[in-house]
């Protein structure tokens, strides 16, 4: 059963490389051949609860005119990744942050997120975090086993060629830091020979 669904809008090129590859995706993929049969088939939905949309730039520019539509929810994609991997895994994160972006508050363990005002609580204590932080928290509650931090590195960072494992490491040894000092949790953010995780 799929828990995600993605809408793609007069992009039949895309529609074709993901149908054929549909048994291993993690989404249902439903094809529109242009946006007014997008509408006319989604208006008994609301439209800000539609799940995701990808089409072109050129599909955007007829698709903003709906004020219905959560621009949010949706990523245009003028030229496909040349690797199909790369294409899922761009879709997959953005899957991930919008099942968040539109939850403002989330529970991670004993702690509040608000994703909001970004500030991570327990009782009275409170501390703000940065954005890349909190996508680092996301990441890993999301994805219960460890997480290696070439793993973090691709799908946090995404694939930023100039961008060093020691850079990664870092951010999570500060976010693990800032957790400490501040709530005195020394076991939120877990490390093993496999990685970093969330229990």
């Amino acid at each position: 059963m799929f828990n995600s669904t993605v809408n793609i809008i007069e992009y039949n090129r895309l529609y074709e490389i993901l149908h054929e590859i549909k048994d291993v995706l993690k989404f249902e993929i439903i094809n529109y051949k242009n946006v007014e049969k997008f509408i006319e088939v989604t208006q008994e939905t609301r439209l800000d609860q539609l799940n995701f949309i990808i089409i072109t730039e050129s599909t955007n520019q007829k698709l903003i005119k709906n004020k219905k539509i959560d621009k949010r929810k949706i990523l245009c994609f003028n030229e496909l990744p040349t690797r199909i991997e790369l294409l899922v895994e761009k879709i997959n994160i953005q899957l991930i942050k919008q099942k968040y972006n539109f939850q403002s508050n989330l529970n991670i363990k004993n702690y509040f997120l608000n994703l909001n005002t970004r500030i991570i609580s327990i009782k009275e204590k409170r501390l703000k975090l940065t954005e890349k932080e909190i996508d680092i928290l996301l990441f890993l509650n999301e994805n219960k086993k460890p997480q290696k931090i070439n793993i973090l590195q691709k799908k946090v960072w995404g694939h930023l060629t100039d961008l060093e494992t020691h850079t990664v490491e870092t951010h999570v040894y500060r976010l693990r830091k800032k957790i400490k000092d501040t709530f005195e949790d020394d076991n939120f953010i877990l490390s093993h020979d496999d990685g970093y995780f969330i229990e």
